[in-house]
């Protein structure tokens, strides 16, 4: 009765003395189907069944939660007849055992939903979970035990099925139990008499050893996520009854293979002379790990510096401490509780460090701070007051650069300020630019203060008074002028850098202006638009306007004068009339839309304009450069080109073909080969003569040629061709060895650029040979032996119109060189090898393929190798030219 052992073995092991918490919730599913009745050696399953439960339940502790599970007990033919009869929970032995003596077996075998509902019961989903299930029978009502075992296993937290055949010999059967059980990590057995029943007791009856599970200890500093301390610890551990089970192990971290229970942990630090205890409980299955977190130790920094430094300036602080990346040392207020750093430097710029001091007088603070802001160190420092003085003329005219003679502290990005007072500066200029300073004065007249302003906080620490008074300008342009002319216009006034005379209409932004510094009189263009405007003197700064004259600008007249018509495409003669301004340009376009083409008025009268390419209605314009406006036009009709090509019916795929053309013969224009409605292949310009010479594309089909204006690429003339394939063959050799230039006749079309090529099959070619430098094509072979194929390929596309297979064998090389020679000498090798052009003889360090000296590896030759200088152990190699490949070695000592 194999299936008694299993029930004996399986809830035995609830009887072990494990702490409740660390047992699964476990519910017994029990067959009540009417198999049951079955009997062995004249006793029925049943019966069997309950006398085997009954005894067993006086060895389960009281607080381990147990269930029983029951089906087919209570109707005949129904695969619901499941029922939970005692849910899990402790204390429930007496409940069990009186439930499974009422058991009386009727229904079906709907074993694996049984399973389930225990399952559901136990909230596998949430907790550890087990189910015990005995059965008699093959199930009878879930098609798929297997898949619903896999889904309670992907679902469940720690769920686990036993089961126990009682009495089956169905193959079918048997293989449900098993996958049932081992899909879910549970175990399978089998039982069919009162003997076997015997062995599982005797089995069971012999508690299992406890087994011994990793618990590791580890040592930081400061943070339990902190890195190991690297300072030696010295771990003791004491185990539950005070056995000693670790002493003095200086090891971090340390880990060891110890029986579950409660350990008590001393870690001791050397470096600080402290330690630190800790408890563990060590649990199977768990992750054991106790980490002793040890104080940061205290650490101290001394600062050295002057007892008073001038306000703004850099102080020298030698400093000590543990220089920390990210240290520094920093000037507070003490006063000041929010702990504001007012400047810092970082120690790891060097020692002493600069400091710069703030920008007022009072007694500060220096601090050592470590990366967390902790302060270590500290210093106290007077801060003492600074002068400067400023000295200039009384009074400056409105934007003129003033010379400002001054003292002071000249720190990094201080600075000579104009403002008003009490108002933000307006002007200022680097004291790093030197004494006098030139500073720009405001342009509205006032009073205003001089500053010298320290860079740190923008502190002012020293003003003068100055008195800005007006500037005067003038402007004389002529009363009128002819719009987009340049005129001259006379001026007087400051000529401050970048100060500008512009025109413009009255209370509105400026049109076009010319700087004062280019002279007077200024050089201004007119803008296009007759009407009234006014010309001004303007100061850069702030676009002062300090002089105004009036000007009025008259329409200027233009003309132009084409052909009533043209066509398509065509370079037209426009005479024109106009002002001729420098970028001015005759245009074509359609009415009302922007101009197609065009062409300046500085190259000459009449204007060579070329036609737009579609036929219709046209306007040739006047076009001022200034704001594209347009003074004159004329209407154009442009007619359609003809043209005609007259190529062949049919031509070979990748042949130069002759197209005899009619057109226009613009330049650029071009005859082209392409697909219809898809964009050309190839071309030829019809610039290079007629009939044009076209190269057809590679691939066979049905084409088109084409006439092509070049301007918009219209096309104004086609033609049907039809291209057909070509062929190619090659007869090389079946092998060939690596690295030889193999004799490749072929048969082909020899179009220019076209190659014999060698290379793996799918892959990019390695080596080729022009078809034009002769039939057969000379190939050299790749210096790896292996499975290649030779290729015709068009130059065209690259397209391989023909290949066969090759197979490149390896060679075999020797060197036969003494094996040593003295240092300068040469010495004679003699070798077997290919001798191909460019293989050569090397010496150098083991390994490498870096030579000290060559030779040039001539077949039929004895190689003639210069040795190096320098005494020692070197090799010789065989370099092939192809692939750079090494095909032998030989060590050898170079004497002194």
């Amino acid at each position: 009765m194999r299936y008694l052992l299993a029930v004996i073995s399986i809830l035995g092991l609830l009887a072990q003395p494990l702490l409740a918490q660390d047992r699964a919730n476990t519910i017994l599913v029990l067959d009540g189907s009417g198999s049951m009745w079955g009997q062995i050696d004249d006793v029925a399953k049943i019966t069997i069944a309950q006398e085997v439960v009954g005894k067993l339940l006086s060895t389960i502790p009281n607080d381990q939660q147990l269930g029983l599970t029951v089906y087919g007990h209570r109707t005949r033919g129904d695969c619901t007849d499941i029922e939970t009869l005692v849910p899990p929970g402790p204390d429930t032995r007496d409940a069990i055992g009186k439930a499974v003596r009422g058991i009386k077996p009727l229904g079906k075998t709907p074993m694996t939903d049984a399973v389930i509902a225990a399952a559901q019961a136990l909230r596998y989903t949430e907790e550890k979970a087990t189910v015990i299930l005995v059965s008699d029978g093959i199930e009878t009502c879930n098609p798929d035990p297997c898949a619903a075992a896999r889904l309670l296993e992907e679902a469940g937290i720690d769920f686990t099925a036993h089961v126990i055949g009682f009495d089956v010999t169905d193959a079918e059967a048997l293989a449900q139990m098993q996958c049932l059980a081992e899909e879910t990590g549970g175990t399978f057995l089998t039982a069919s008499d009162a003997d076997e029943l015997t062995a599982a007791l005797t089995t069971v009856a012999t508690e299992p050893a406890p087994v011994p599970v990793p618990a590791i200890l580890r040592a930081v500093e400061g943070d339990a996520n902190a890195p190991l301390l690297e300072d030696p610890v010295l771990w003791t551990m004491t185990g539950p009854d005070g056995t000693v089970v670790a002493t003095d192990q200086q090891v971090n971290p340390l880990v060891l293979d110890v029986l579950p229970g409660a350990y008590t942990v001393t870690a001791y630090r050397i470096q600080e002379e402290i330690e630190q205890k800790g408890q563990l409980q060590v649990l199977a299955g768990a992750n054991n790990t106790l980490t002793v977190v040890f104080e940061k130790p205290a650490v101290l920094a001394t600062l050295e510096a002057a007892e008073s430094a001038p306000m703004g300036s850099d102080t020298q602080v030698t400093w000590q401490g543990p220089a920390g990346k990210d240290d520094y040392i920093a000037v507070v207020d003490p006063l000041d509780d929010s702990g504001r750093v007012i400047n810092y430097t970082y120690v790891r710029d060097g020692n002493p460090v600069s400091v710069t001091m703030p920008p007022r007088e009072g007694t500060f603070e220096l601090r050592y701070y470590q990366k967390d802001r902790t302060v270590i160190g500290t210093r106290p420092i007077t801060v003492t007051p600074v002068t400067a003085l400023l000295e200039a003329t009384e009074t400056a005219p409105a934007g003129a650069d003033l010379a400002v003679t001054w003292q002071g502290p000249d720190y990094k990005r201080d600075f000579i300020a104009v403002g008003e007072q009490g108002k933000p500066y307006i002007n200022y200029v680097y004291t790093s630019k030197g004494s006098p300073a030139q500073l720009q004065m405001p342009t509205q007249p006032g009073t205003y203060e001089l500053r010298y302003v320290m860079d740190q906080d923008r502190t002012t620490i020293a003003t003068l008074v100055i008195q800005v008074v007006d500037v005067t300008a003038t402007v004389t342009p002529p009363a009128q002028a002819t719009v987009g002319a340049t005129i001259a216009v006379p001026w007087e006034g400051p000529d401050y850098k970048r100060d500008f005379i512009a025109v413009g209409k009255p209370g509105e932004a400026y049109i076009n202006y010319a700087y004062t510094r280019n002279g007077t009189p200024a050089q201004l263009q007119m803008p296009t638009e007759p009407g009234d405007y006014e010309i001004r003197y303007v100061l850069d700064q702030d676009r002062e306007i300090i002089a105004t004259a009036p000007i009025t600008l008259v329409a200027v007249a233009a003309s132009v004068s084409p052909p009533a018509t043209a066509t398509a495409g065509a370079m037209v003669a426009v005479p024109w009339e106009g002002p001729d301004y420098t970028r001015d340009f005759i245009a074509v376009g359609k009415p009302g839309e922007p101009y197609v083409n065009y062409a300046y008025t500085s190259r000459g009268n009449p204007a060579q304009v070329q036609m737009p390419v579609e036929p219709g209605d046209y306007e040739i314009r006047y076009v001022l450069d200034q704001d594209r406006e347009i003074i004159a036009t004329a209407t154009i009709t442009i007619e359609a080109a003809s043209a005609s090509v007259t190529p062949p019916a049919t031509a070979t795929a990748g042949a130069m073909v002759a197209v005899p053309w009619e057109g226009p013969d613009y330049t650029r224009d071009f005859i082209a080969v392409g697909k219809p409605g898809e964009p050309y292949v190839n071309y030829a310009y019809t610039s290079r003569g007629n009939p044009a010479q076209v190269q057809m594309p590679v691939e066979p089909g049905d084409y088109e040629i084409r006439y092509v204006l070049d301007q918009d690429r219209e096309i104004i003339a086609t033609a049907m061709i039809k291209i057909s394939a070509v062929t190619a063959h090659l007869t090389p050799p079946q092998a060939a060895p690596v690295g030889a230039t193999v004799a490749v006749p072929w048969i082909g079309p020899d179009y220019t650029r076209d190659f014999i090529a060698v290379g793996k099959p799918d892959e990019p070619y390695i080596n080729y040979a022009y078809t034009k430098d002769g039939n057969p094509a000379r190939v050299e072979m790749p210096a790896t032996p292996g499975d290649y194929e030779l290729r015709y390929v068009l130059d065209q596309d690259n397209l391989v119109i023909a290949t066969v297979p090759l197979t490149v064998t390896d060679v075999t090389v020797t060197l036969n060189a003494p094996a040593s020679g003295a240092a300068g000498k040469t010495i004679a090798i003699p070798f077997d090898g290919p001798g191909y052009a460019r293989d050569y003889i090397g010496i150098g360090a083991p390994g490498s393929v870096s030579y000290e000296s060559y030779v040039y590896a001539r077949k039929g030759e004895i190689a003639q190798l210069k040795l190096p200088e320098t005494p020692g152990d070197y090799e010789l190699f065989y370099m092939m030219d192809e692939g750079n490949r090494v095909m032998a070695r030989q060590p050898f000592t170079v004497t002194p």
